[in-house]
Order: structure tokens, then sequence, then C-alpha cells
């Protein structure tokens, strides 16, 4: 069903490309003239020009777009150019204006497709566009019920059927089924409508949302017989997709006679139950043609299993009949006697995620690409589905209302689209910031919405959407770099209404400023205080400290003191000028860094490296920093809070600067589920807890685990780790083989979460 032309971009491309994973540094669109652009075109590949003249204002807006598509289409073996072209210029793509304003799709010299830009309206349009046209064999776009029952028929027998149903060519959702048909294209024919009338005519009832069916026609011979169809139940995105097609492709029903706590299937790995139906040798036939039933009601939903009673060891109450497994590490079975199938179905319909039994009471949820963005975002989504958002209490702005706005009072400005879902979300939060705020701030919080004013937000430098700027009288904005949440948000307000760094006038105030007395109200926003110590007369150190502590703001509190009087300080703390004091306000305790000769991006590092914890618990927040070290991750894998005596062996051999080339950290399954998937990933099922592993992502993605039957104590982990610096331990796994580097455009705390599943089971470079 794939052009052999195509299968080249392929080869080697796992399904790990369905993990999210931010990189701030993606690779930037190449600037050629048209001669030069033709040259480099190879017979084969695909290549995505847009021609325009250079530095025309009125395409910067789309140019950020199909910057940001630049690593996710070279990922699909897709290159992306903006050709420049000069007014003497007189080729077919260069030569009229409105030839100016399209994009231009090559395999080899050969033009394929061309699109006009206002089609390509952003990442998602461009991605799914391109990928459309290329994948023309494997996706077939239809538009009535009998092509429908043509394809049907015409793949009896022979292969299955992939048919999503989308709002609009270019949404997120159509996105989503071209990644998976570059993926499944040669397995499976994906077919494709936006007429509603045809998912009507499927039966489907909430139609107003994007959808996904799996046709079951390969084993269907009677041409008169109708293929089954499967419903994927969650939205429509390109993750859901894959696990979707996994259970398709999971037997749909396994004979077992082994304890149902010790199964493992696809399901599970998955995060599905499983359901056992329990047999005995005199009524198997019946059994299994029950089992077979409730595996086709539950195809998708949980693995159905039938357990041999009379084969197995293990007891099973005389009366009970069905075993049930939820998919949580750890979780008891569940014996039950269960007499009507439907109480089966309802069993497991019953166990689902609470947010899809959300989106079936409520018909006018917001659509399905919102939901996915991020947890805190799609929280409030849900929340305020059915009410107004009070936008009064923010100030909306206009090109002709921005300056005198922002001149006259210390504005927080929310830059957003309107048509873009992250945007529309995140505003929901900043509404929630804004009546957190209210009543308590000097902080005036506006709102540009950048579909309306493109120029306005150009001239500002907005390169994506959303994106939050702080601006003060006689000060250059500062752009928020942090999660796109609520509570991150306050934090970066809050720590920036005080100077960056402030200015400390005598020791009284200096000590009140170490102790957290001087700010009290701040220090839950910021668990370090720095203190910069300076003779009056060093003044290029005392500038370096200055701009250091303004790249900071919103981060951490600094303060600068140069009187002269600050030997007092020195002494005290026995520092040497000039010096930084760090107070760390959990432990109490202040410690002296010097930094002589050091410049700002040094002072920047010595702050940032100090905020680091010695022994991290991996979280959503901080695994970004810890990767950007870009050291092995020597990680404790722990079902809960750590065994002290664990964590006294891994600091003692911190403190003799024993992993000193190691990141130590530790990962609490509890509080970040996704680490049962990344074991899985490294061990294919769960092992005991708890863990040690060392992955090293920066260099070849190997894998090595702590040998389980050894006691966790400094002297067997020192001697573990000198035979892997010896290259006496042979790796468990390697991430290399599975490595497919996905991006993402937002910083949100779904997306970092689904990073530590991606980075932590790929191998991928930090974000």
């Amino acid at each position: 069903m794939m052009s052999s032309s195509f299968n080249i971009y392929r080869v080697g491309i796992s399904f790990v490309m369905m993990c999210i994973f931010y990189k701030s540094a993606v690779d930037s669109l190449s600037e050629l003239s048209p001669q030069k652009y033709f040259s480099t075109l190879q017979p084969g590949k695909a290549s995505l020009a847009y021609f325009c003249q250079a530095d025309s204002p009125r395409t910067s807006i789309f140019l950020e777009e199909l910057n940001e598509a630049v690593k996710p289409l070279q990922d699909f073996g897709i290159s992306v150019a903006k050709v420049n072209c000069v007014k003497e210029e007189t080729s077919r793509y260069c030569g009229k204006e409105k030839d100016l304003m399209k994009v231009y799709l090559f395999r080899g010299n050969i033009l394929l497709r061309e699109f006009p830009t206002d089609t390509l309206f952003d990442v998602n349009a461009i991605i799914a566009h391109v990928l459309f046209a290329l994948l023309f064999n494997e996706v077939k776009y239809i538009t009535t019920l009998e092509y429908l029952q043509n394809i049907e028929n015409s793949l009896k027998g022979k292969a299955n059927i992939a048919f999503s149903y989308v709002r609009a060519i270019g949404t997120p959702e159509h996105r989503a089924v071209m990644e998976a048909a570059f993926v499944y294209g040669t397995t499976y024919q994906f077919v494709l409508t936006t007429e509603i009338a045809l998912l009507e005519s499927i039966g489907t009832e909430a139609i107003e949302n994007a959808h996904f069916y799996f046709f079951h026609c390969k084993q269907v011979l009677d041409l008169t017989q109708q293929c089954r169809r499967t419903l994927m139940e969650q939205p429509l995105a390109t993750l859901n997709i894959h696990r979707f097609i996994k259970t398709m492709e999971a037997p749909l029903l396994t004979e077992v006679a082994e304890d149902p706590q010790q199964v493992s299937t696809v399901h599970l790995q998955l995060g599905l139950p499983l359901v056992f139906i329990v047999s005995q040798q005199a009524t198997h036939e019946a059994d299994r043609r029950t089992a077979e039933w409730v595996a086709w009601r539950l195809l998708g939903k949980a693995g159905v299993l039938l357990l041999l009673r009379d084969s197995l060891e293990v007891d099973i109450p005389q009366h009970a009949n069905v075993v049930f497994r939820r998919a949580e590490e750890g979780a008891p079975v569940e014996f039950l006697v269960l007499h009507d199938t439907e109480l089966i179905i309802s069993r497991v319909e019953g166990n689902t995620h609470i947010e899809e039994m959300q989106e079936d009471e409520d018909e006018d949820v917001q659509s399905p690409d919102m939901d996915i963005q991020d947890d805190e975002v799609a929280e409030t989504v849900y929340r305020h589905r059915k009410t107004q958002l009070p936008l009064e209490l923010t100030v909306e702005l206009t090109e002709e209302t921005f300056n005198a706005t922002v001149v006259a009072s210390d504005s927080i400005v929310l830059f957003y689209a309107g048509w873009q879902a992250v945007s529309m979300a995140f505003l929901q939060s900043y509404i929630d910031l804004a009546i957190k705020l209210k009543g308590t701030s000097t902080m005036l919080l506006t709102r540009v919405n950048c579909a309306d004013w493109s120029d306005l937000c150009t001239k500002q430098n907005v390169t994506e959407f959303p994106v939050v700027k702080m601006y003060k009288e006689g000060k250059h904005p500062v752009s928020y770099a942090g999660m796109l949440g609520t509570e991150d948000l306050l934090k970066f307000i809050l720590l920036n209404r005080i100077s960056c760094p402030v200015n400390i006038t005598s020791v009284q105030e200096a000590e009140e400023y170490l102790s957290g007395e001087l700010y009290k109200d701040l220090i839950p926003y910021s668990s370090m205080s720095v203190l910069g110590l300076f003779s009056p007369n060093m003044t290029t150190a005392k500038e370096d400290f200055t701009k250091a502590g303004n790249y900071l703001r919103g981060c951490v509190i600094t303060g600068i003191y140069s009187e002269e009087d600050v030997l007092i300080l020195s002494n005290k703390y026995g520092a040497t000028l000039p010096a930084l004091l760090l107070a760390r306000h959990k432990e109490g305790k202040v410690e002296s860094v010097p930094f002589a000769n050091s410049r700002v991006q040094d002072i920047v590092q010595i702050v940032t490296n100090a905020l680091l914890e010695t022994f991290p618990e991996i979280t959503v927040e901080n695994l970004p920093v810890y990767l950007r070290l870009q050291k092995p991750l020597l990680i404790l894998f722990s079902d809960g809070s750590i065994n002290p005596q664990y964590t006294k062996a891994i600091l003692t051999l911190v403190k003799e600067k024993h992993l000193d080339s190691l990141t130590p950290c530790w990962l609490n399954l509890k509080n970040t589920p996704a680490g049962r998937g990344i074991l899985q990933t490294y061990f294919n099922a769960l092992p005991p807890l708890p863990l040690i592993v060392v992955v090293n992502l920066h260099s070849g993605g190997q894998v090595f685990a702590f040998p389980s039957e050894q006691a966790v104590t400094e002297q067997n982990l020192l001697l573990w780790l000198k035979k892997l610096e010896a290259g006496l331990e042979s790796p468990i796994k390697w991430l290399h083989q599975l490595a497919f580097p996905p991006t993402i455009q937002k910083r949100s705390s779904l997306h970092i979460l689904a990073n530590i599943y991606c980075c932590l089971s790929c191998s991928c470079e930090p974000f």
C-alpha cells in the first residue's frame, strides 16, 4: 500500500516518535538562493520550499511556524528551506507576487504539490499537509459511504483499515493521523474523511469530535459480511493512536495456565487491566466462546484471557469464575463471581479513567487536542468548560493602546493566538492568576491576541504562543520561561516584586536578608537567597553580578552588598571577596562561594548549580535541569519513600567524590507513574523494587542495572561503578536502537511528564 520511493524515509524509525519531548534548540530554517536550493535537491528525497522576497514583513508569522516545523519534518526525512527571491529573478516560483504566497513540495526536482500559505496556518497544519501529500498511496481521502464500502470490500481477507474522521485538514488531529500513517501505513490501509455525514452513517453518536476506528477486515472471508469496527475512545492524539493500534495487534484471546499475578501482556504495559475467564476441561469450548465475546466487547479497553483451572497450581476460590487484575503495579488480583457477561463489561468500564467518564457525560467538553496539552491547563479547561471566562480581570491591548499602557504601569502581557489550542487553554490559567492577584498586586495583567495584532506581536519579538512578558518602566521586558501553569507564573511575578539584585545597605539588613526575615513572604517561592559581597571599588565584578541577578529574576532572590564594612560579613562567613553567600533557608545554613574573575554566565551557572539538590527526586519540573548537566543518571527507582540506608550510601559516595561523573537521583513511582513504563522498557517486565540503574543518555544510550541480589551499600555500589568504568559490565538495554527524537513547542507539565518516559526510555538529547 505504500510507494517504494517513500519507504526509504522509514528505515530505522520506531514508534518512540510518539513520546513528546521538548528540545529548546531546534534546527533553524535554511535560507538559500533559488540556484543554490535547486542544486541541493536529491533524487527521491522530499523537500519543502517557501519562495519569498527577503525580509518581507507580511510573512514573519508564517516563517515562525515554518521554522517550528523544520525539525519534525527533518525527522521524517523531509528538508525545509526558505528561498530568497531577488527582484530580477523571473523563474516560475519567483516571478509573480501571487506565487510568493505559496509553498512548494518537491521529490527530487519533481514538483509534487503547491500549498497556499493560508492553508499552512500553524506547525500542525504544515506537517499534516506535507505528510498527507507524500502518503497519498497510503491514506485514502473519501467523501462518500460508497467509496468507503468499496475500499472495505477490496481489503476483506487481505488487510485491516484505520479509518479516521477529522473536523478539517490541517488540525492537530489530522497531524496525529498522518504521523500514525507514516509508521503503520505499510501494515494498514489508512482512510480519512472530513464529511460528518459519512461519520453519522457509521452510527457514531458524538459526531462533533474527531474519531478513529479500526476495521477488522483481514479475517473476513465472506464478502457479504461487514468488517468488525472498534472505536478508539481516547482523544485523537498520536500517542493514543499508537497505544490503540498496539491493542488491536495483540491476540484477541490468550489461554494461560499460570498464576494471574505473574501474567504479563501488552495490555498491562499500556496501562489496561486484564480479565481472566476461569475455565475447566468439561466446559472449555463454551467458556472459550464466552471469553471471545467478552474480548470483542472489551477490545481496546482490557486484555481478556482464558484461565485453565484444571492445570493451574495456584488455588482459585471454588465459585469464582472471573479474575480481575488492574494495571497498577502490585495491585492484588480480585476473584469474582459474575454470572452475567454485562457485569464483566461494567466491571472494566467502571475502572476506566475518570477523564473518559467526564467526556462521556459532557457533550460540550473542549476539543481533544486541548485535553492533552498540559495537566494544570487541562484541569482548568474542564473546570470552566460551561462558564464564561471573566476576561474583564485582564486588559485587552491593541496596536493603538499597547505602548501607552505598558509605559503608564508595570505590566504583565500574555501574547496568545485565538486559533491555537494551547493558547486558549493557558488563557484560562492566566485568568486564574488574575483572580489570585486581584486587589493585591501593582502589576497590570494584560493580553494581546496575536491572531488580530500580528504586527504588534512581531515588534515585541514574540516567536511562539503563548508567551508571557513583564514590562517595567525604564527596563527591557523580561520573558517568562517557566511552566505554563498558574503557580509557576505566580512565583515569577511575586519574585519580580523586588529588584534583582536588591541593594542591601547595612550589615543588620544583610543578616535579615540571609535569615529570610527581610522577604519572608517570598521564601516559599525561593528556597535560597543569594547575596553578592564586594568591596566598594570592585566595579566590574558588581556590574557582572547585577547582570546575572537580572538574568535570574523570577527564579531566585538575589541581593548585593558593597558597603565599607563588608569585611564584617566576609570574615563571619569565611568569604574571600568578591564572593557569593548562598543562604539555604530549609537547612538554615549559609555557604560562601568565591567567584573572582567570573563573568556573568559563570555567576549564573554557579547559582543555577547551587539550586540543584545533591540527591534529588526526579519530578516533572526538575528533569530538564538535571538532563542539561550532560552526565549519566544514576537512578534509584522506588515505589514510595527511600530506605534511609540507601540514601546514606549514595550521599556518602557523593561526599567522597565517587559520583562526580554521574547525576545521582531517585524516581518515586507513586508520584511519577511514568517510571513504570521506563522500567518496562529497560526490563520488558516490571522488576522488584527498589532498583538502581545507570542510564547514559548522552553517548550510546546504555542502561546498566545494579545486581538485585546485592545489598545497597557504599562498598557494593562503589565496586559496581568501578566495573562500569572499566567496561566489565554489559548493558541490559541500548536505547539508541529505539531512538527517534521528537519535538514539542510548549513547556507544559504533562508534556514534560511524557518527556520523563521518552527521555529515560529513548536515546534523546536533553531539552
